[in-house]
């Protein structure tokens, strides 16, 4: 099972690492950023539920694990 603590402060670490950078990024990682902006607002509100909920909490860690993955690629491409 994952756990939900340690995947939302892995992708908030990930999150705040890149918008640090963001505002001197290119136009297709600006849109790539405001993308996963809106899906981090719905991951920490499944992942809330999460503490409540077996069956929310299996999707909200598959989000998880998307956006990590998701801010990851944005990261590489920053530093490129």
């Amino acid at each position: 099972m994952i756990d939900m603590n340690d995947l939302q402060s892995q992708v908030k670490q990930a999150r705040d690492e890149i918008a640090l950078h963001i505002h001197l990024a290119s136009m297709e990682i600006r849109e790539d950023w405001d993308e996963l902006e809106s899906r981090w607002k719905d991951f920490r509100a499944r992942a809330e539920i999460d503490q409540t909920a077996q069956g929310i909490g299996s999707a909200a860690g598959r989000l998880g694990s998307e956006l990590l993955a998701g801010y990851q690629r944005l990261r590489d491409a920053l530093k490129s």
